[in-house]
């Protein structure tokens, strides 16, 4: 299968002062996969933050390209734990559909266990790829909310939409299923895609949107591609996320 060829694009680490460059509060975190692997986050306690952030990157780069969005998360308000998977930055192992979603399991449970953060105070935030990646860390732990951005209902749907709808078994091993699991979840969920993102067009976002459950709410944030989503959305973009993890969270 050529699943690393289309799906998985990590990119290697540089030892940096990453923590002066970007002026963040930058704690490392060090947790293990229940399969072995090491693996390698950041976590950034912003004061009175109502929530954490269990950010599940997409598919490309590793955390050292999120800082800039996780600054913007941080003085919006946002404590975040933002890690790498398997092969991706620092974290040890190579990625796989079944060991991304351990990974997240794990840093899950890295909050729970390492920082005493509990399941009501735990928001899941999925981008893109990240998205499945929430969703199964949704249906196997507790958490007060789930944030869906630029995510899609399968790897198969994409395939069909970027070509000309041959199956995607044909050369990709992984599923991602994320549409397999939304009707199972019973938690408040926000949807937010991009309007012009021709990537994962917003018609998946909306389907996505559709699969679950109430409370739910879809977002769609004008001119946004699917790289640039969150600084076009700008100032109103942090708002909104800041005020769907405070409801989640009274809640």
């Amino acid at each position: 299968m050529l699943d690393r060829l289309f799906l998985y694009h990590p990119a290697p680490w540089e030892d940096r002062d990453w923590a002066r460059l970007s002026g963040l509060p930058l704690e490392e975190a060090r947790f293990r996969a229940e399969d072995g692997p090491h693996l390698f986050g950041w976590y950034v306690r912003a004061p009175h933050s109502p929530a954490v952030l269990l950010w599940c990157h997409g598919n490309a780069g590793n955390i050292i390209h999120r800082l800039e969005n996780l600054r913007a998360l941080y003085r919006t308000g946002l404590s975040v734990l933002l890690f790498d998977y398997r092969g991706y930055g620092r974290s040890e192992g190579r990625p796989s559909e079944q060991g991304l979603y351990r990974d997240a399991i794990a840093a899950h449970d890295y909050l729970r266990a390492k920082e005493r953060v509990s399941p009501e105070r735990v928001v899941l935030f999925g981008r893109s790829l990240g998205g499945a990646v929430a969703g199964e860390v949704a249906l196997r732990r507790p958490a007060a909310g789930l944030i869906l951005e630029s995510s899609f209902p399968s790897v198969e749907a994409v395939a069909r939409f970027h070509y000309w709808g041959l199956p995607a078994h044909w050369l990709i091993g992984a599923d991602f299923r994320l549409i397999d699991r939304l009707p199972h979840l019973a938690l408040p969920s926000l949807v937010i895609h991009g309007d012009r993102d021709d990537l994962i067009p917003p018609a998946l976002g909306k389907a996505v949107f559709d699969a679950l459950k109430d409370p739910k709410s879809f977002y769609l944030v004008p001119g946004a591609d699917h790289n640039n989503l969150p600084f076009q959305g700008g100032a109103a973009y942090f708002t909104r996320l800041r005020t769907f993890v405070e409801s989640v969270v009274r809640g």
